[in-house]
C-alpha cells in the first residue's frame, strides 16, 4: 500500500491494468474513475480470505482508489485492506473521520466531531491500516445528507476541525483533506484549507447539490458521491426503481444499477465512483460501467428524472 508515489498513466494503473471508467485527478494523483468503497467488506467478516480476495480482485482489475474508515466494522475493513495490499501496490487509500463505532449504542455509529476525536480517529486509522500516512482523510460533517446529526458538544465549528486536520497534514500523517456531508457554505469556507474531494449523497434521483458539484468542478475538486444509487435508507428513493432508468437499461442490455452509475460518470468529468459490494460478480458489473455509452436521448431522459432530497435524519 502506498499513499504517495508517482502517478501511473492515464490509460493504465501502475500494474498495467486498464483503468475502469478512465482516469481523473485526486489529491495530485491520477486514479481510475471507478474505485471501490470498502464498507460492505464487513459482510464477509466470517470469511476473511474472501474479503482479502475481493480487494485483490478490484486492484487487479484496475482499481487504485479505495475508500474506507476505521468505523467500518470497527477496524475490520481497514485490517482487510492492510492484508490485501502489498508494498508495491500503487493504491490511493482514502479514509474518513467524524464518527466512531458504537457497537453497544442505539446506532452502530456515534458522532466524533471534536478536534481531539478527529486526531484520535486518524491515529486509529493509521494503526489499523498499518501505515504512517493516509493519502486523503475526509472530514465527515453532520450538517447535511442522510444519517447522523451533531448535538450538544458535538456541534463543533468547521474552522476548528480544519485547523486540526491541517496540523495533521503538516505533521505528515495525512496527505490531503476532503469533506463529506457538507453544505455549500461549508465547502466555500473550507476552500482555503486545500480541499481535494467532496463526498455527499448524490445520484440521478437526488441532485440537491448540483451547484456544489459545479463549484467542485471549477475548483479542481473531485466529486465522490456516496449512495450513488439512492435507497440506502427506507425514506430515500431508489435509482433502480425509476422508469426512465429501467427503460435505458433495457435498451442497452445492462442493469438499472449500471445505468445509474454510468449516468454519474457522464454527468461531470470530476466524478469519481466508489461503489461497494461484497460479491465478486457485482464488483465486475460495477467496473464494467466505464464501458457503457449513453447517447444524447438517454442522457436527456435520465436528466429529466425528478430529483428528491437526500436530507434525511436518523
Amino acid at each position: 500500500m502506498t499513499s504517495t508515489g508517482s502517478s501511473s498513466s492515464s490509460r493504465a494503473t501502475g500494474s498495467g491494468a486498464p483503468r475502469p471508467g478512465g482516469a481523473a485527478p485526486l489529491a495530485g494523483r491520477t486514479v481510475s474513475r471507478i474505485g471501490y468503497g470498502a464498507m460492505q467488506l464487513e459482510r464477509l467478516r466470517s470469511d476473511r480470505a474472501a474479503a482479502i480476495a475481493l480487494v485483490r480482485r478490484a486492484v487487479d482489475r484496475g482499481v487504485d482508489h479505495l475508500d474506507t474508515a476505521q468505523f467500518y466494522g470497527d477496524g475490520f475493513v481497514n485490517g482487510i485492506i492492510r492484508e490485501a495490499l502489498g508494498p508495491s501496490d500503487d493504491v490511493v487509500v482514502v479514509s474518513k473521520v467524524g464518527a466512531d463505532s458504537d457497537p453497544g449504542g442505539p446506532r452502530p455509529l456515534r458522532p466524533a466531531q471534536r478536534p481531539e476525536e478527529l486526531r484520535a480517529s486518524v491515529e486509529d486509522n493509521l494503526r489499523s491500516l498499518g501505515t504512517d500516512r493516509i493519502a486523503v482523510v475526509n472530514l465527515r460533517r453532520l450538517d447535511a445528507g442522510p444519517g447522523l446529526r451533531a448535538e450538544g458538544d458535538q456541534r463543533v465549528g468547521l474552522d476548528d476541525q480544519l485547523a486540526e486536520l491541517t496540523r495533521l497534514r503538516d505533521e505528515g500523517k495525512i496527505g490531503a483533506i476532503g469533506l463529506s456531508s457538507v453544505t455549500p457554505d461549508g465547502l466555500r469556507r473550507a476552500l482555503p484549507a486545500g480541499v481535494v474531494c467532496v463526498q455527499n449523497a448524490y445520484s440521478v434521483v437526488s441532485r440537491d447539490d448540483e451547484d456544489m458539484l459545479a463549484l467542485c468542478s471549477a475548483e479542481g475538486i473531485a466529486w465522490v458521491p456516496y449512495f450513488p444509487l439512492g435507497g440506502a435508507f427506507p425514506a430515500l428513493p431508489k435509482v433502480v426503481d425509476e422508469p426512465a432508468v429501467r427503460t435505458v437499461a433495457a435498451a442497452l442490455g445492462v442493469t438499472p444499477a449500471q445505468v445509474g452509475l454510468a449516468w454519474l460518470l457522464h454527468h461531470a468529468p470530476n466524478v469519481l465512483l466508489i461503489p461497494g459490494t461484497a460479491d465478486p460478480g457485482h464488483l465486475d458489473a460495477n467496473l464494467a460501467v466505464g464501458g457503457i455509452a449513453l447517447d444524447a436521448s438517454s442522457l436527456a431522459a435520465l436528466d429529466a428524472v425528478r430529483s428528491r432530497s437526500a436530507d434525511v435524519r436518523l
